[in-house]
């Protein structure tokens, strides 16, 4: 089991930009990944990072998300730009592929138009 803690979210216009953080002991080891419930819908994936830094893309959202480690401060980044209404919900981090007991509280992201 991980212990991780998304923070980051907030409200933004469409448009902008939002920078999510995932920090835990253990990352550095373990190929993570970041999901997202939208409201109303099942959680999904969104993108996913190596231990060694490869990087991997939900197709749709392939050039606007950037996920990212820093393996100083064991933690992994997702940056968000050109962010649209739909990219609203809950995103959490977790590893690749998800384990059930490492599901945190997650970080909103809320876009307004």
């Amino acid at each position: 089991q991980v212990q991780l803690v998304e923070s980051g979210g907030g409200l933004v216009q469409a448009g902008g930009s939002l920078r999510l953080s995932c920090e835990g002991s253990g990352i550095n080891v373990r190929a993570m990944a970041w999901y997202r419930q939208a409201p109303g819908k099942q959680r999904e994936f969104v993108a996913r990072v190596s231990i060694t830094g490869v990087t991997a893309y939900k197709e749709s959202l392939r050039g606007r998300f950037t996920v990212t480690r820093d393996y100083d401060k064991n933690t992994v980044h997702l940056q968000i730009n050109s962010l649209k209404p739909e990219d609203t919900g809950v995103y959490y981090c977790n590893t690749f592929p998800p384990a059930t007991t490492n599901w945190g509280q997650g970080t909103q992201v809320t876009v307004s138009s």
